[in-house]
């Protein structure tokens, strides 16, 4: 399993040791869903050999201007996106009326004057929004990204091992006649 080379910058609540010279810090490099991390000084990361920052202005405004979009084009694919989430929303809606058992509950609920534990126009479930993104993005240098890889591949082979040791025959046991 591979990870992508985008890390991101976070502060621990106890130091640990540096993945190159030992001292103990608490800067964390992490994946997005944390398959890799290693620590690291902060000297370490404004080295260009071992990681380099990525500027936030690659998206956005700043993106767009560099992909030589202009605002009529950006203003008709966000028409052809919000159009699709409505179509998404439209057959959520279509579904939750397919399901029957639901809507004969309501009714019955209804008929017999018992509010229905729904609120309406209550969404069924939060729509949980995308945290900022606060913490500062690296990419570490290919060859220190390589290692990492390897140790993770390496990792992954041990496992593998250990699972399929048991399962192997054994070696014979009786005299060579």
């Amino acid at each position: 399993m591979s990870f992508t080379n985008l890390y991101y910058k976070r502060t621990t609540g106890t130091p640990k040791a540096c993945w190159i010279c030992y001292k103990p810090t608490t800067t964390v490099l992490a994946t997005i869903n944390t398959v890799d991390f290693l620590y690291a000084c902060d000297s370490h990361l404004t080295d260009r050999g071992f990681a380099s920052p990525i500027s936030e202005s690659s998206d956005g405004v700043n993106g767009a201007q560099k992909l030589n979009l202009g605002p009529e084009e950006i203003a008709k694919v966000k028409e052809e996106w919000e159009e699709k989430q409505k179509l998404k929303a439209e057959k959520e809606k279509g579904k939750t009326t397919e399901d029957g058992s639901d809507n004969k509950d309501d009714e019955k609920q209804k008929k017999e004057g018992v509010p229905s534990p729904k609120p309406p126009g209550a969404l069924p479930h939060p729509i949980p929004q995308k945290p900022s993104a606060s913490h500062q993005r690296f990419t570490l240098h290919r060859d220190i990204f390589t290692m990492r890889l390897t140790e993770h591949r390496k990792r992954r082979q041990a496992t593998q091992a250990k699972e399929l040791a048991p399962r192997l025959p054994g070696a014979p046991r009786g005299d060579v006649a």
